[in-house]
């Protein structure tokens, strides 16, 4: 039996060390073209992120709302474009050094298959968080409407929308869960109100004392820039059982409607008292035939009781 010389072992070793070497220039290859992916991917980015905060400022009420809103997005993308690269990047490495990447693709995939049902929820709440978040439908610090429950917004993830009431009750909603939303502080809110008057006054009187108020009300320094356009009133909306309801509504900036009606309420209150306007309460007028007589009462004189006989 002959052994091996190194006559024989050499080309066997330039060969190995030749395919070594081609396969270790082709992997920094590989690994050179996904940095400079990566580099790509991030001015591409950021360029998109600039555009989209720049047609988003265009109507946007709070500041610094859209960069905000357009960050959580473009980051979300460019992690998902990211780990998509470098994953391909190292089944393609992978290939380079001989490895059948095969049975790991179709064990990858099983894999993503098993944990999609296992987490579909999660996986439905994730995606409706991204729309939600796209579509720009609710921001932190919007009072909005969930589910028929209402509150400040405190915080926005791509699973859940955090509402707190007024109580300070802490309200979380899975966006999955989510039916109805309702926003009541996207670009302007409005305060409705339905003010009542006694039957006998002049509604037209009102609505002056009305608009009377309110214009002071906007001549206020503290209210000047919460109240954007002047009070709109509606005219006589409804006969009630023992008033007349006049409606108006005030157009204020997000949020503010609520500190602008109770300021006007307590002002109109006053110019009513000022004026004589009556406000009325619920009351009812029985009336007992067309001329009805007051109902005599008979009064019986009790004897005193009589003392012991002497």
């Amino acid at each position: 039996m002959t052994g091996i010389s190194m006559q024989d072992l050499l080309p066997l070793l330039l060969s190995a060390g030749a395919a070594m070497a081609t396969a270790a220039l082709r992997i920094g290859v590989i690994l050179v073209a996904g940095a400079v992916g990566i580099r790509f991917l991030r001015a591409a980015f950021l360029r998109l992120e600039g555009l989209l905060v720049k047609a988003g400022e265009a109507t946007e009420t709070v500041p610094g709302a859209t960069r905000k809103r357009v960050a959580t997005l473009t980051g979300l993308l460019r992690t998902l474009a990211t780990v998509l690269l470098w994953t391909v990047v190292g089944a393609i490495c992978l290939g380079q050094l001989g490895v059948d990447i095969t049975p790991i693709l179709a064990g990858a995939g099983i894999v993503g298959l098993a944990v999609g049902f296992g987490a579909q929820n999660l996986v439905r709440d994730v995606i409706s968080g991204f729309f939600l978040v796209l579509e720009n439908q609710v921001r932190v610090g919007d009072v909005a409407i969930v589910n028929g429950t209402g509150g400040l917004v405190e915080s926005i993830t791509f699973r859940t929308i955090v509402l707190r009431d007024l109580s300070g009750v802490v309200h979380v909603f899975p966006h999955g869960t989510v039916g109805t939303l309702s926003n009541m502080t996207i670009g302007w809110s409005g305060y409705v109100l339905d003010v009542g008057v006694a039957y006998k006054e002049d509604t037209d009187r009102v609505v002056a004392v009305m608009r009377r108020v309110a214009e002071e009300l906007r001549q206020d320094p503290a209210f000047a820039d919460m109240i954007l356009e002047p009070l709109e009133v509606f005219g006589v909306d409804q006969f009630g059982e023992s008033e007349v309801v006049i409606k108006a509504r005030f157009k204020t900036q997000p949020i503010q409607q609520w500190a602008v009606g109770r300021e006007y309420r307590r002002r109109l209150k006053k110019a009513f008292d000022a004026e004589g306007i009556e406000i009325p309460f619920p009351h009812r007028s029985i009336y007992v035939g067309e001329a009805s007589k007051p109902f005599p009462i008979a009064l019986r004189e009790v004897a005193a009781p009589s003392g012991p006989a002497g």
